[in-house]
């Protein structure tokens, strides 16, 4: 069967990217609008940055004000500062949010009605150049089509879609030295997840199956590495360029039921997005995995847990218990431990369940599930 493979524009990987995609940088624009956070201007950073800017001649303005995972709030003040800048392109600068917020900036600087009105319809305008510059290994935001912003009217994340891949996506490693342990377990976890559920995916294709075995492959041995020491530098080449591998697979074979479920967690009780996927995802595939058997007992191979020669339903079992084993290596709190309360969680099941449904991305697993299921699932998180 036929399948297209969407990619980012140009692809700068590894140690002095940013250095090799000079010419590219100078081509783009006269003046670019860096979308960015606090916390990544306090490392330095931007100011590596704004010096190959500064070479160039290029001028810039600095938006720092991502303060979290990005609501229509910081977006519509994004779009107030770009067009007040005379900027002609962006940078997304850090993790996934400044990343997620500057295609959506970009976006709807030119797109005239309200954000919400494109949830669930395809943003496809003509829309300045944008450059993705990751200091985290996780979101893939560097390599997709999509961004999530949260609706802050309706307390749910929207899921953008459409013509908002990178022009330019520039991966440097030691960009994510930086990285703290609980930044660095939340975004592999996010990768994590986006490579098993692209592979498990209705949507897979043989050349998203390659990119996610291989990101499965470098996450299972390096997270855990990483997690432990930060600086060490092998670890932090592998989980960036895994990162990349799962963020083309999620552009091309989506997600399903685990990033369904998370997004009304991560909107209602704030939780960072990695963490309650990480938080779901056993319980989700453990739900799911009959649907699926010989492409999880592959997922256990790349892994390293099972051989090839198992029996695929003991191979699942091994890859369920491999999938606790690295959200334990990571110390993934349970919602509890989280400090989410048990009465607040119930009262909002119903709804969390069906925005999940609503979302699309349970309908691409390869078991097909309810609004009920999920709802199963939600409640037995409190087991």
């Amino acid at each position: 069967m036929a399948f297209e493979l969407s990619l980012p524009g140009k692809i700068f990987m590894g140690e002095e990217a940013l250095l090799l995609a000079k010419p590219t940088l100078a081509s783009l624009g006269s003046k670019a609008f860096i979308v960015t956070g606090k916390v990544v201007t306090r490392t330095g950073l931007v100011d590596k940055l704004t010096a190959v800017l500064d070479e160039l001649n290029i001028g810039y303005t600095i938006f720092n004000d991502i303060t979290g995972e990005p609501t229509d709030e910081m977006i519509y003040a994004g779009v107030k500062a770009y067009k007040e800048s005379g900027c002609d392109f962006g940078i997304g600068l850090g993790g996934g949010s400044p990343l997620d917020s500057v295609k959506a900036i970009l976006a709807m600087t030119v797109e005239k009605e309200e954000i919400s009105y494109y949830n669930g319809k395809s943003l496809d305008g003509d829309y300045p150049p944008v450059v993705a510059i990751p200091t985290t290994a996780g979101t893939g935001s560097e390599a997709t089509k999509f961004t999530v912003v949260t609706d802050t009217k309706n307390d749910i994340k929207m899921l953008l879609k459409g013509k908002l891949v990178p022009d330019v996506a520039i991966v440097d490693p030691m960009l994510t030295l930086s990285a703290p342990k609980g930044i660095t377990a939340a975004t592999g976890m996010d990768a994590f997840t986006h490579a098993v559920e692209a592979y498990t995916s209705v949507k897979a294709n043989a050349l998203t199956d390659v990119f996610a075995l291989s990101a499965v492959k470098r996450i299972s041995r390096y997270l855990p590495v990483a997690y432990r020491d930060g600086n060490d530098v092998e670890a932090r080449e592998q989980l960036a360029i895994a990162a990349f591998e799962a963020g083309v697979c999620i552009n091309n074979s989506s997600v399903t039921i685990v990033h369904g479920m998370s997004r009304p967690i991560g909107a209602l009780f704030h939780v960072a997005h990695g963490i309650s996927n990480a938080m779901l995802i056993k319980d989700c595939l453990s739900y799911v995995v009959s649907g699926a058997t010989q492409r999880f007992a592959d997922l256990a191979c790349a892994m390293g847990v099972a051989k090839e020669q198992d029996d695929p339903e003991k191979a699942c079992k091994a890859f369920i218990d491999g999938v606790q084993s690295l959200c334990t290596a990571c110390e993934i709190p349970t919602l509890e431990q989280y400090g989410i309360n048990k009465e607040d969680f119930f009262a909002v099941i119903d709804k969390m369940a069906q925005d999940a449904m609503d979302s699309g991305s349970p309908s691409n697993t390869r078991m097909k599930v309810t609004k009920e299921d999920l709802i199963k699932i939600y409640k037995g998180l409190w087991n």
